[in-house]
């Protein structure tokens, strides 16, 4: 590891951490930043590449064992002098930059497996959900996450946050055009289902392949009409009190739950 301790923040080499506002440019130049204790040590164990930290003394001496011999540039600054970035306790004192890793084909990825479960967003444009359901994904044994071209992607930070770093345990695959996706993967025998309010199938009521790819829509308005169409089923979650819908993390949760225990 490279160490520098500051005095200051205005060195170029930390603009990523200076402009947290605008993880949507960090993602087009192919960085995410992760912050936090539990999200850091999960990107240092994790394949994906570490560029730098940004930390505390403290910090350095705690996470020394596990950068000292690797290609790390470690920045070290006071509490005080971290804390005019986003405040101390929103970051505990540690951040990171990642690089955003290249996806495998999806084609290619989808030939890897005799059975798949997949997950797809459409319209998820909230990063803390996003971030929540991506780690119900890693949590109930997803395979891959399909991000379609209206959501947001799990490596902009607040959704890198709120998944407590699992995003790095899954393939992520961004897609340009999602109905198009799944038509192909229709042509290659994967089920797709959308987790859809309105539905008059429920969880529990229709019968799921060993490959199935789950379908979740955007917070207000739902899974678009030609995303719908490209689905095999719409499937509802049973509820009652004349509720109709339910926030889509905890959506997922559900629906991932129930294909777990149902393949058990």
């Amino acid at each position: 590891m490279r160490v520098e301790h500051l005095t200051t923040l205005d060195k170029g080499e930390l603009k990523l951490y200076r402009t947290l506002r605008q993880p949507v440019e960090h993602f087009e130049q192919g960085f995410f930043v992760a912050e936090g204790e539990k999200v850091v040590r999960r990107l240092l164990s994790s394949t994906l590449e570490t560029l730098s930290i940004l930390c505390t003394p403290d910090w350095l001496t705690a996470l020394a064992p596990e950068i000292e011999e690797r290609d790390i540039s470690v920045y070290v600054g006071t509490k005080d002098l971290l804390g005019t970035i986003v405040g101390y306790n929103l970051h505990q004192g540690i951040m990171a930059i990642g690089r955003v890793p290249v996806s495998p084909p999806l084609a290619s990825y989808l030939l890897t497996k005799q059975k798949i479960l997949l997950v797809a967003l459409d319209g998820l444009v909230n990063a803390e959900n996003v971030g929540v359901v991506v780690r119900n994904c890693a949590a109930f044994g997803v395979d891959g996450i399909l991000v379609g071209e209206t959501s947001s992607s799990p490596y902009l930070r607040r959704a890198v946050r709120n998944s407590m770093g699992t995003v790095f345990k899954l393939p992520i695959f961004h897609r340009d055009n999602l109905a198009s996706t799944l038509q192909e993967m229709k042509a290659a025998s994967i089920q797709s289902i959308a987790a859809h309010p309105h539905a008059l199938s429920t969880l529990g009521q229709v019968n799921l392949n060993d490959k199935l790819c789950i379908v979740f829509g955007s917070e207000g308005s739902g899974i678009r009409a030609e995303i719908l169409k490209a689905c095999d089923e719409q499937v509802a979650i049973p509820m009652k009190q004349q509720i109709d819908s339910i926030n889509v993390a905890s959506a997922s949760a559900v629906f991932l739950y129930e294909i777990s225990r149902s393949k058990v």
